[in-house]
C-alpha cells in the first residue's frame, strides 16, 4: 500500500525559507519520477515540481522556477522541496506523489498523504 508522509511546512516570513520531506513506502520509489504538489485555499491543486527517477532532470512550475529546488535520496525512499524567497503566494498545503502522467495510470497512486501546510506572511 502506498504511503507518502510529508513534512518540514510551517509559518515563515515573505523572503524566507523551509525545507519539505516526503517519506514514501509500499512501492519501489527508485523507479518512479516524483512531483511536489500544492493546493491554496479555494483553488485548485497544482503541480510544482518533479525529479525523474535518478535525479537527473527537474521540472518546476514558472511560478517557483528560480526559487525552489526539488531532490531526492534513493536510499532513503525521500523527496525533498527546498523552497527560498518564500511569498505570500506560495501559501498552501504541500503535497507529494508520483508525476501526474504515473499517478493517473497507476491506480495505487492516487489518493494523496495529509499534505504539510505552508504559510507565507507577515
Amino acid at each position: 500500500q502506498v504511503q507518502l508522509v510529508e513534512s518540514g511546512g510551517g509559518l515563515v516570513q515573505p523572503g524566507g525559507s523551509l525545507r519539505l520531506s516526503c517519506a514514501a513506502s509500499g512501492f519501489f520509489f527508485k523507479r518512479y519520477a516524483m512531483s511536489w504538489y500544492r493546493q491554496a485555499p479555494g483553488k485548485e491543486r497544482e503541480l510544482v515540481a518533479t525529479i525523474t527517477s535518478t535525479g537527473g532532470s527537474t521540472n518546476y512550475a514558472d511560478s517557483v522556477k528560480g526559487r525552489f529546488t526539488i531532490s531526492r535520496d534513493n536510499a532513503k525512499n525521500t523527496v525533498y522541496l527546498q523552497m527560498n524567497s518564500l511569498k505570500s503566494e506560495d501559501t498552501a498545503v504541500y503535497y507529494c506523489n508520483v508525476d501526474p502522467i504515473t499517478r493517473a495510470t497507476i491506480i495505487g497512486f492516487r489518493s494523496w498523504g495529509q499534505g504539510t501546510q505552508v504559510t507565507v506572511s507577515s
